[in-house]
């Protein structure tokens, strides 16, 4: 299987610029495991294929303002940081433009001194390991000083910075937002439980990783970078108790799908456990857990349309994507969504 099988054309005018409000107005494409039927709805419309007893596994994961801006401490050239993933206390791996100007040792200073960094680490694939040093908790110094990390392919500015969060965000860490869930509002997620649907959490820290093109023409030689999970028991036993009574564990995104579909393949089921995965699903990965997906419109040739195409099913997945072109649906982070069941 080839990296190219996974390309399609894409109009640059249907990459969504700005979230739709209100949040749940967005359309949703519903396609059926079972069958080749394609529906058009909107994604308020989910409730009527969420059934009693069924779950919804979401990622309470919280995007951090983690793109700063600064200046070398001895020659004052200026430097942009990407705070990719907290390593431990204030050492974090970080994605550092230019690369050239960050050797071992440099130190920088953002936010007029609020915080210092120092060069501790360079690791294989070019990122920088750097230990901060600031007087504040550091989550506190970014919400001062930090942007929140948009994708590239997002040029106009967010007014709300809120809108790249989910309502449920709550753990923070991601350097990306968890986007599947966007579309939900607090009052659809009322109707929801109300229906006898219940959510369950999962903490999945979003990397770039995730969204890194493939580079290699081999599916199989591509390597995923590692992010940090926790299932919590709460969820844990809400999944062995809805698949013990017949029912749907529906997973809300490619990252809590990564998470249960990790945690199950390392200990044959879902149970409470933390740690870092860096599973890879393509076509030809058995699922364990998961009996529905919840999910945007991803980039061709990127590794989260190769997890929808290996649950859904290639032939399938690629004639939804033409599909979606063709009926102008918005793509990537504040597009629309596609509910697989």
């Amino acid at each position: 299987m080839k990296t190219s099988d996974f390309y399609y054309d894409l109009p640059q005018e249907q990459i969504a610029q700005t979230p739709i409000e209100p949040r749940d107005h967005s359309r949703l494409m519903v396609l059926h495991k079972d069958s080749d039927e394609i529906e058009h709805k909107h994604f308020y419309d989910i409730i009527d294929y969420l059934n009693e007893g069924d779950c919804l596994i979401v990622n309470d994961s919280r995007v951090i303002p983690a793109r700063i801006y600064g200046y070398k401490e001895d020659t004052g050239a200026k430097i942009e940081f990407l705070l990719l993933k907290q390593i431990s206390g204030n050492r974090w791996e970080t994605l550092v433009k230019p690369g050239k100007k960050a050797k071992l040792g440099a130190r920088f200073i953002f936010g007029d001194g609020l915080l210092k960094a120092e060069v501790v680490d360079i690791i294989d694939d070019g990122n920088r390991i750097v230990e901060l040093d600031c007087d504040e908790n550091i989550f506190t110094t970014l919400d001062k000083i930090g942007q929140m990390p948009l994708p590239p392919y997002i040029t106009e500015k967010l007014e709300d910075q809120e809108r790249y969060q989910t309502v449920y965000s709550h753990e923070l860490g991601s350097a990306a937002a968890p986007t599947a869930g966007l579309h939900f509002t607090n009052e659809l997620l009322d109707k929801i439980r109300a229906k006898g649907v219940n959510i369950g959490y999962v903490t999945l820290h979003v990397g770039l990783g995730t969204f890194r093109p493939v580079k290699v023409d081999d599916v199989t030689k591509h390597k995923m970078h590692s992010e940090h999970y926790e299932v919590p028991e709460e969820t844990a036993e809400l999944i062995r108790q809805t698949k013990a009574n017949g029912k749907r564990v529906i997973a809300v995104g490619t990252t809590s799908c990564r998470t249960l579909e990790s945690v199950a393949a390392e200990y044959g089921e879902v149970k409470a456990c933390d740690g870092y995965t860096d599973i890879f699903i393509y076509p030809g990965f058995t699922f364990k857990v998961l009996d529905g997906l919840i999910t945007n419109f991803h980039l061709p040739e990127s590794t989260l349309i190769m997890l929808v195409s290996a649950f859904y099913g290639y032939d399938k997945t690629m004639k939804a994507y033409e599909v979606a072109v063709r009926e102008k649906y918005r793509f990537f982070s504040f597009g629309d969504a596609m509910a697989l069941l």
